[in-house]
């Protein structure tokens, strides 16, 4: 059994890798996540890129704990907002990880913009990096909408006013696995599949 880290101590995210690899019939992989490791000092995510974060979180993981690491750094780009919040989706309100903050302030900077102009994708870029330093990187883009007020209590993030192409429901509506199969994380972590199956080899 080859054990991988994801670079992450998100819950959410562990288990929907794990998800996705169970749907695919990748076997032979055990996702562990950042609690299951020794602490390291995490450098901070200075990127001007999804790929150079994840890149960067995945090569440090890689080199403190000598497992292949994937990381993975994910946001929203609204088309209003010439792709912002980008990077700095998960800090947009100035804190950290402050979901609602976040939320609340992206709903409020886009008040006054008409219903056809609110257009956004969720973007993820992951990072393979294995020990020996060799990198794979991908993206994943899940193009949709912003809607006006949350709905939905499945998901994370800007997941309750995000309404796929195609889609009446918001993301934060639609099941676990209907979201791994669109979702951006998810077509990211999909293009990492042959060379995870290679590591199971």
């Amino acid at each position: 059994m080859t054990r991988v880290l994801l670079a992450t101590r998100n819950q959410k995210k562990l288990v929907e890798l794990r998800r996705i690899l169970v749907a695919e019939g990748v076997t032979g992989v055990e996702v562990i996540g950042l609690a299951d490791v020794p602490e390291f000092p995490e450098a901070p995510e200075t990127g001007a890129t999804f790929e150079e974060n994840a890149v960067a979180k995945a090569a440090d993981a890689a080199k403190a704990t000598g497992l292949p690491a994937i990381a993975d750094d994910s946001g929203i780009a609204v088309d209003a907002l010439n792709g912002m919040p980008g990077v700095l989706s998960a800090r947009w309100s100035g804190k950290h990880g402050d979901d609602q903050a976040n939320l609340d302030l992206l709903l409020g900077q886009l008040e006054d913009v008409p219903d056809e102009r609110r257009g956004a994708a969720f973007v993820s870029a992951s990072a393979l990096v294995l020990p020996d330093g060799a990198e794979t990187v991908v993206r994943g883009e899940w193009r949709g909408t912003v809607i006006r007020e949350e709905r939905g209590a499945n998901g994370f993030g800007y997941d309750p006013i995000f309404v796929p192409e195609g889609e009446t429901r918001t993301s934060a509506e639609l099941s676990p696995e209907e979201k791994d199969a669109d979702s951006h994380r998810g077509r990211a972590l999909r293009l990492l599949l042959p060379a995870l199956r290679e590591l199971a080899e």
